[in-house]
């Protein structure tokens, strides 16, 4: 237990760190963005090759944004900080940063991907002509687990937008994207 509450610390205080000096985990070198690009890269394919439905739901979608890498921590109260890409079939559009806060009951820490198909044209102009979209607040997205994906198929897809969440490692309970902003990097 000990082990846990010191991991949650040390991954709640980068978080904080990070935050609180508007420093990103990439600089913004070119090299970085190339590893960002690769490593989204990755995160669809894995997505893809593990996920039927979420091969269904990316065939259909406007654009994607992929965050290959979340972390999250927290210990009473938490954070969860990462940066991924969007992108219009296999060309990256926008590098964005993906944040969120939390608080209650919670000790551990963990790290996950996730992917947002953005199904139609409406999705993808609020999140590029807003200031930082709010998960929860405007178009809809549905987030799909296990249950969700057995009964989605291409001619039921209605909503705006699509959430999975994928390859979670660590010793935290639960993922949730509800209340995540996503913003603009560059």
């Amino acid at each position: 237990m000990a082990r846990i509450v010191q991991t949650a610390l040390a991954g709640l205080t980068l978080l904080l760190a990070a935050g609180a000096t508007g420093c990103s985990t990439f600089s913004s070198t070119e090299e970085s963005r190339s590893n960002l690009s690769a490593n989204s890269s990755q995160a669809l394919d894995t997505l893809a090759a593990t996920n039927p439905a979420a091969k269904a739901v990316a065939s259909q979608a406007v654009a994607v944004l992929v965050f290959p890498n979340i972390v999250k921590a927290g210990l009473a109260f938490g954070g969860a900080y990462g940066e991924g890409e969007l992108r219009r079939g296999s060309t990256m559009v926008g590098r964005y940063r993906s944040y969120t806060g939390s608080w209650g009951l919670q000790a551990g820490a963990q790290s996950y991907s996730y992917a947002l198909f953005l199904m139609n044209q409406d999705a993808l102009d609020h999140l590029e002509m807003s200031d930082g979209w709010e998960i929860g607040v405007g178009p809809t997205v549905v987030v799909i687990d296990a249950g969700v994906a057995e009964n989605l198929s291409t001619s039921t897809l209605s909503d705006d937008a699509y959430a999975f969440i994928f390859d979670q490692q660590g010793l935290m309970a639960g993922v949730s994207i509800e209340g995540t902003k996503i913003s603009r990097m560059d």
